[in-house]
């Protein structure tokens, strides 16, 4: 089941993020920068984007185990428990989140994301060809569903 976050269990979906954002970016983020992701600042985080028009959901199974935000067509925050990855979840929250777009369907990857691209290129993204850079080592690419 997949649920807009709101108050009420806005705390349940910015402790997925943190577990999930921590896990993600260990390889190549100081510890004491992955340690600041705490669930009470991801839920600012999350509290702030919602406030400036972004949807945010969650997928419950028998418990709550993954998010993804949504701003017109840009997709973010998508997010699936790493005991809980590599399941379909992470594929079903896509689904929805591009459901979720009233723009082209776009969203960014770390070019280190191998999992994600091959998700995102599976259910049909293509790279656009923009880039940012992250750090001196690391970019993020642009992806969208043409």
């Amino acid at each position: 089941m997949i649920v807009p976050v709101d108050e009420t269990n806005l705390l349940q979906a910015a402790t997925i993020h943190s577990i999930s954002w921590k896990e993600s970016h260990r390889a190549f983020c100081t510890p004491d920068f992955i340690e600041t992701h705490t669930p009470d600042r991801q839920r600012e985080y999350l509290r702030n984007k919602m406030n400036n028009g972004t949807k945010l959901y969650m997928l419950i199974e028998e418990k709550p185990i993954g998010v993804v935000s949504v701003t017109k067509g840009l997709i973010e925050d998508l997010y699936i428990l790493p005991d809980m990855q590599n399941m379909g979840y992470g594929t079903k929250l896509l689904l929805y989140a591009v459901g979720q777009c009233t723009d082209t369907p776009t969203l960014w990857i770390l070019e280190n994301n191998i999992n994600a691209e091959r998700l995102y290129r599976r259910i049909g993204f293509k790279e656009t060809g923009r880039k940012n850079a992250i750090t001196n080592r690391l970019d993020e690419i642009e992806f969208a569903l043409t």
